[in-house]
């Protein structure tokens, strides 16, 4: 480890243990609220609903009618491709059957009989939009687009997408068919954890076997966010005469991944540019605690590293609680020491698994602590002291 790293970890350490030292000496009470903080201005647009999203902690930056239920069109297909590419393998040989092949809408203009890797019909549905490859890796992997729907429904209960539901894998318009900004966002984050998915929605051509013709496929995403922005990595355009524009689009910078949803937006490349832009700038996302890293005040060590995307004076109001697992569970007779929890104004942004760290005296203690922040000046202290002499 340099010299730096080194630097940096023990100014987290010093930090977290600042913290404690707070409890210990001001006995706050549990759950006391956090200081509110005026959150940057985010940018105008022309969406009817609009959610931003950091793919990482699953934070939700921005939301404008973020969970009211609207029609998203072939946003469908996000969950389309997710939940193929998790109940079949990617190399399997799909054929398209006559319901497939005359799909209306756009369409990849596959024949009756043809056959193509699911792999290769995933592209064709993520950057061509084909609603006749839809329909193929629907009956392909969930027996019939009926079956298939069912999987999506239970996918979106799985991952707590509380308004939405689906009918079918295209997106064409249905009443009972329908979603909202804020479930697309993080089934957006959802899906780009998965590498076959973000291998796929960060596609710009693809080339594929025609079985009919000298000639190969060629596809060229329809998603022009792929040219327009810098990082940016995916996902899905949309348009349907009742959803009218909707777009969900992706772009990391500096190891940060942000998704941008907008339903019924005339401007959606203009929008997300601007709301991509907000959130790089105003919600950088930040390391809390290394994995491997010792909890001040504990013989515990984290297993997982955490990060998340503060706003300009949030991180001085995090808080944090160990809650030990039980020492007469089976789990902790398995080196399961419980988990830390963050909280920031009141609400657990996220939390990680706990070890034994290496060294250090356990006790036999189930209790469960709460730490309050450490005040701004004790961090501003901190800060002169650690980069005193330039």
């Amino acid at each position: 480890m340099s010299n730096t790293d080194l630097l940096i970890r023990t100014a987290r350490s010093l930090c977290l243990l600042a913290i404690v030292v707070c409890v210990v000496c001001f006995n706050y009470p549990k759950n006391i609220a956090s200081a509110s903080h005026n959150l940057p201005t985010p940018p105008s647009n022309q969406a009817k609903g609009a959610a931003l999203i950091d793919v990482q902690s699953g934070r939700l930056i921005f939301s404008q009618r973020g969970d009211e239920k609207m029609k998203i069109a072939s946003l469908t297909k996000i969950m389309t491709a997710i939940v193929a590419i998790e109940h079949s393998s990617l190399d399997d040989e799909v054929k398209v059957s006559v319901r497939a092949a005359g799909k209306e809408g756009s369409s990849l203009y596959l024949k009756a009989g043809e056959k193509m890797t699911l792999r290769n019909l995933i592209f064709g549905l993520m950057l061509r939009s084909g609603n006749d490859a839809a329909v193929a890796i629907a009956e392909h992997v969930g027996g019939s687009v009926e079956g298939f729907a069912f999987l999506m429904n239970k996918k979106a209960e799985e991952i707590g997408l509380l308004g939405s539901h689906f009918m079918n894998p295209h997106g064409l318009d249905d009443p009972q068919h329908y979603s909202t900004p804020n479930d697309m966002a993080r089934l957006t984050a959802y899906a780009l954890h998965n590498k076959d998915f973000r291998n796929i929605v960060s596609t710009k051509v693809k080339s594929a076997p025609n079985p009919n013709e000298s000639w190969d496929y060629k596809w060229v995403n329809k998603n022009k966010m792929l040219h327009l922005y810098e990082g940016a990595d995916g996902v899905k355009t949309g348009y349907t005469k009742q959803a009218l524009r909707c777009l969900v689009s992706s772009a990391t910078r500096d190891g940060q991944q942000l998704a941008v949803v907008t339903l019924n937006d005339g401007d959606d490349w203009s929008d997300h540019r601007k709301l991509l832009d907000y959130g790089f700038n105003h919600f950088q996302l930040t390391e809390v605690i290394g994995a491997g890293e010792v909890v001040p005040g504990t013989a515990y060590q984290a297993v997982n590293t955490f990060r998340y995307p503060f706003a300009s004076g949030e991180q001085e109001e995090l808080r944090f609680r160990v809650v030990p697992r039980d020492v007469t569970s089976a789990a902790y007779a398995l080196g399961d020491r419980g988990q830390i929890e963050f909280v920031l104004d009141r609400k657990v942004i996220g939390s990680i698994a706990l070890a034994p760290a290496l060294g250090q005296t356990e006790r036999s203690d189930t209790r469960e602590h709460e730490t309050s922040s450490f005040r701004h000046s004790l961090h501003a202290s901190f800060n002169a002291l650690m980069f005193a002499g330039g």
